[in-house]
């Protein structure tokens, strides 16, 4: 994943040199921003929830910057930052996307558009948790960075993927047919 690389910017902000708080945070989020849309596509069906999401989830993630050990990744501690503000969000809404063209989630890899297609759709009828442990999973994040982002054990984790694929397998079958 190229936004797991240290380029120059994450050097610099990691090892603090003449940087502020502010320069460092600046720095490392615009090097993961993709996470803010990515999540933020995930949570909310119009363009202006997912910008209102976004901006919530650079607050958030400011607020608790003084608290992130720079010894772990920093894509981690962020991707579980946004999720709990997109959960929060979507349980104090009570509101599902009103369309499934309204969505847009990013998928990490090309297919044939009845894959996505379906794909996306399959995404939308999930829950929050299981959206955001599928989403980490095509994102190719291990079950070991999946728990720590969501905070339940690696059994559990793998657990929960392998249901989903199952059920991922059950529908696209039964859809196909």
């Amino acid at each position: 994943m190229g936004e797991r690389n240290c380029d120059f910017l994450v050097f610099w902000a990691n090892h603090k040199v003449m940087m502020s708080k502010a320069e460092r945070f600046e720095a490392l989020l615009k090097t993961h921003e993709r996470i803010l849309f990515k999540v933020a596509s995930l949570y909310a069906a119009r363009a202006e929830d997912r910008r209102d999401l976004v901006q919530e989830i650079r607050v958030q993630l400011w607020r608790a910057f003084s608290s992130y050990d720079e010894s772990r990744s920093f894509s981690t501690w962020m991707y579980r930052i946004a999720l709990n503000v997109a959960i929060s969000s979507v349980r104090k809404q009570k509101t599902a996307p009103s369309s499934l063209e309204d969505v847009q989630i990013a998928v990490p890899f090309s297919a044939p558009d009845e894959r996505i297609q379906f794909l996306q759709q399959f995404m939308a009828r999930l829950d929050e948790i299981n959206r955001a442990l599928l989403a980490l999973y095509l994102e190719e994040y291990s079950y070991a960075e999946i728990s720590e982002i969501m905070g339940i054990s690696e059994t559990n984790v793998s657990t929960k993927i392998s249901r989903l694929k199952q059920k991922i397998r059950k529908e696209h079958e039964n859809g196909t047919r």
